[in-house]
């Protein structure tokens, strides 16, 4: 990553300010657009020129209502899928969650679900090979995601707080979705069995979560376990890794509340 200079900058803004286009003005100092459409903004907002949106206060910070079916939701895709970033003291940390391009419907589901727990905020989708990256950004992110952290999820320990686990525990559903869309699947495997000396092929459905973390396939088998669906726990390379559902009965709970991705 290049960075610019205070001089370069101050440059910068001087010409946006006496009414040069951002294309122009990048093409000049040889800084990247996006570089200069953020400074004008930086320049703009110190002096109130553009207000813009208001973010919504903080649930846990103002005691603002929280849509805890959408939270749920979106704590799964974090656990699974996402994280949060802080490049720049300037900017605030965004939260991102990794969607394939293969299910724009999880894609849309994810977006929907940032948008109702940052009411106010913009999401964005910043498109990747195969996939987009599906971004929010907000000062209070590290206060509805306090498992936040440096290193990989799998080596630090992961626990929800209380006032989590109390949504977790009323939105079960929800967050069991959420875990399934980010590092879930329902798959149909097949078995060969011998009726009358005669080789028959069969073949059923069945749920696969596969999470390095320990404490991550912790929560998502403890809300398992609390609507009634039984699990076994499969081993990787001698390692517990993924948490099968194959039982008829579970995975027709499975079903009715959460479905393939799509």
């Amino acid at each position: 990553m290049h960075f610019h200079g205070t001089q370069v900058r101050q440059q910068a803004v001087t010409l946006l300010r006496a009414g040069a286009r951002n294309a122009d003005v990048a093409r000049s100092l040889n800084v990247p657009k996006g570089t200069i459409s953020y400074w004008k903004h930086v320049d703009r907002a110190k002096r109130g020129e553009c207000p813009g949106r208001k973010a919504a206060p903080c649930p846990r910070c103002d005691g603002r209502p929280l849509d805890e079916a959408a939270y749920s939701y979106l704590l799964g895709l974090y656990l699974g899928d996402g994280h949060i970033s802080h490049y720049s003291e300037h900017r605030a940390p965004n939260l991102m969650i990794a969607c394939t391009d293969s299910w724009p419907g999880l894609m849309e589901a994810c977006e929907k679900s940032m948008l109702a727990v940052f009411p106010g905020n913009s999401v964005c989708r910043v498109r990747r090979k195969g996939c987009h990256n599906v971004k929010v950004y907000s000062k209070h992110l590290p206060c509805l995601f306090p498992q936040h952290g440096p290193g990989k999820k799998h080596e630090r320990r992961i626990a929800l707080e209380p006032w989590q686990q109390d949504i977790v525990s009323a939105r079960p559903w929800d967050f069991i979705r959420g875990l399934i869309h980010s590092d879930g699947c329902r798959i149909t495997n097949w078995t060969v069995r011998t009726v009358n000396g005669e080789r028959k092929r069969y073949e059923y459905p069945r749920y696969l979560f596969a999470n390095k973390s320990a404490d991550i396939r912790q929560l998502y088998t403890n809300a398992l376990h609390q609507v009634g669906v039984e699990w076994t726990c499969l081993a990787r390379n001698g390692e517990p890794f993924n948490v099968s559902v194959a039982r008829k009965a579970s995975v027709a709970l499975m079903d009715e509340h959460v479905g393939p991705k799509y």
